[in-house]
This record gives structure tokens, C-alpha cells and sequence, in this order.
């Protein structure tokens, strides 16, 4: 922990005690010069991230949202954390958002706009609610938008596959929101005419560490430079979240003539050399909270946490010029 004074930092909240609310909480614990968690918050009394909150001197409640706005450390919070459920999200950013308060949401409601670090990391720094995706989509939106900015991406798949282990409650009840919410930033973010996602729950024992395999249908293109893209943004997430890598070259295959994938293809594409790009990751957790084979928990955590730290500089830059 930075010797910084804390009474410069930013002070946040995080909504949720599970995996991936309190491997957040230890993440700007250990990790953040700019941030400062003053109140963690939960449902479960029992719970273990509250009882670590409580071991760390941070305040708790397990009285939800209404516990939170009760708690005399909200007057200073700034940005609230969401690591529940897309349910759960749209009545906190009710209570949250007339009062003045930034939602950072961890779940796939999507009510905000999408937000992937290296991407997109500084479009969205004023906005009132943003979005992390999902894990899947944090892994592999990356390079879809890498391959997207050397050539057109007429149709990007991903396929995530994470340990059964690391794959808490939230996640269980969100897979359908999960699909939607990665397929939608895919477009939106990564940069593709069309997107579909994946996820697959692996029960492996010993657990497996997070996979995402990536499929990117375009016309023929400069290989070379698909190659060079793909890996200087594997560098750019490899930047904060360290597990992250390539397990291979990117590939390159031709779309045979009577290949069903050429019914993807638009209208009007230049076809007669279409060609599938193909990327495999992995993604291997730090072992905040967590074992490392929850790298799914670990990138999005680690994305969370790059946000709310460029919304804070991105603040303290507004008020010094003000100044």
C-alpha cells in the first residue's frame, strides 16, 4: 500500500461481498495510490468479504443499498463499485444516480455505456454509470477492436470458457445477460458488423485457468500488420491485468468457397478471399482473493479498478484547472 495521504484519494464504496466484490476491495488496497475504500456492502452478515472488510478497518453493512445510504462514510463516497446482479443493478443506480454518485457496474445490466480500458478507456470519464462488460468481453473485445482498426470485421465470436469454481452466484444467474451484454460490446466496442458470445462453465478438477478463444471473419487484409495489432494490445492489457497472454500465433485460415461462414459475410463483401482470424488467450488470476485459475475474475476486477482510477485523475485534473 502507497504511503500517499489518503485524504487526497478517492473515496469509494463497493456494493457486493462475494468473489468479485472482495477481490476488488483487496485490489485497491494493495494496488491503488488514488483510491480509497471507506464501505463495503453486502446482504450476508456472515459473509467472508464482509468479515475481511471488517478485519481491514473498512466500514460494512449488510443491509444492502439502504444500509449504505445509511452509513455516515457515504457523505464522502464518490464512486460506488456494483458486483451483484444486473437485477439488483437497476434499483442501485435509482437510489445512486440522482444523488450525485458515479456507478461503476460490474454486471451485465448494461444500463451505462460499455467500458474496456484500453479501447475505450477515456471516452466515458464524465458518465454517471459505466459498464464493464463481462469477463469474456474484457478478455477478447481487446482484440477484436485491434484486428478492427487494421480491417473490417464482418462477423467476431468469442468463446470464454472459465472454472466452474470461480463462477459465483451473480455469474450463474446472469449467463443470459452475459451473452447479450458481451455479443452487444463486441459491436459497439470491439468494432465488429456482428457479434456473438459464448461461455462455458468448465467443471475440470483441478480447475482450469480462464480460456477465450476469438474468431474475427474478414476479407483478405494484411496479415502482418492483424499480427502486430493483435499482440501491441495484448501488451496494453497485459499493462494491469499481468496474467494475460497469447498462446499462440494468431492464425490466419481461408473461407473455402462453400464454407457456411460465407453466409455471414455482408452483402456486397469482397468474399472470394475471406479468411477466419483466430486468437487464443489465457488468462491467469493474481491470486487477490482467489486461486489464479480465476483469471475471469481478476481481468474484470483489474478493468474495474483502471476505470475508476482514470475517473479520478480525469477529476483532479478538472478541479486543479478550476483552481
Amino acid at each position: 500500500m502507497s504511503g500517499s495521504d489518503s485524504s487526497v484519494r478517492t473515496k469509494i464504496a463497493i456494493i457486493g461481498s462475494g468473489n468479485i466484490g472482495t477481490d476488488l476491495m483487496i485490489k485497491v488496497l494493495r494496488l491503488s495510490e488514488s483510491l480509497e475504500t471507506v464501505a463495503m456492502v453486502g446482504l450476508d452478515p456472515n459473509s467472508d468479504g464482509l468479515a475481511r472488510a471488517r478485519r481491514l478497518k473498512i466500514a460494512t453493512t449488510h443491509q444492502g443499498i439502504e444500509g449504505l445510504l445509511a452509513m455516515d462514510e457515504f457523505t464522502d463516497v464518490d464512486i460506488v463499485f456494483d458486483a451483484t446482479s444486473a437485477h439488483a443493478h437497476q434499483h442501485h443506480d435509482e437510489v445512486l444516480r440522482p444523488l450525485g454518485r458515479t456507478l461503476i457496474d460490474l454486471t451485465p445490466a448494461a444500463l451505462g455505456p460499455y467500458v474496456v480500458p484500453p479501447v475505450n478507456g477515456d471516452a466515458h470519464l464524465d458518465a454517471p454509470n459505466v459498464n464493464m462488460v463481462t469477463c469474456g468481453g474484457q478478455a477478447t473485445i481487446p482484440v477484436i477492436s485491434a484486428v478492427s482498426a487494421v480491417t473490417p470485421v464482418h462477423y467476431g465470436e468469442i468463446v470464454a470458457s472459465i472454472a466452474s469454481r470461480s463462477a459465483g452466484p451473480g455469474t450463474r444467474a446472469n449467463i443470459d445477460e452475459f451473452t447479450e451484454t458481451t455479443a452487444s460490446a463486441i459491436e459497439r466496442v470491439g468494432g465488429a458488423a456482428r457479434g456473438k458470445a459464448i461461455i462455458v462453465l468448465n467443471p475440470a478438477e483441478p480447475p482450469l485457468i480462464m480460456r477465450d478463444t476469438v474468431h474475427c471473419l474478414v476479407s483478405d487484409c494484411d496479415r502482418d500488420a492483424v499480427r502486430t495489432a493483435v499482440e501491441q494490445m495484448a501488451e496494453r492489457v497485459r499493462a494491469y491485468v499481468p496474467g494475460y497472454r497469447l498462446k499462440q500465433h494468431v492464425q490466419f485460415d481461408a473461407v473455402a468457397p462453400d464454407d457456411p461462414l460465407r453466409g455471414l459475410l455482408p452483402a456486397g463483401a469482397v468474399d472470394d478471399k475471406a479468411l477466419k482470424v483466430s486468437v487464443f488467450l489465457e488468462v491467469e488470476g493474481a491470486a487477490h482473493y482467489l486461486p489464479s485459475y480465476a483469471g475471469n475474475l481478476d481481468i474484470m476486477t483489474s478493468a474495474a479498478l483502471r476505470t475508476a482510477e482514470r475517473m479520478a485523475a480525469h477529476r483532479s485534473s478538472l478541479e486543479g484547472a478550476v483552481r
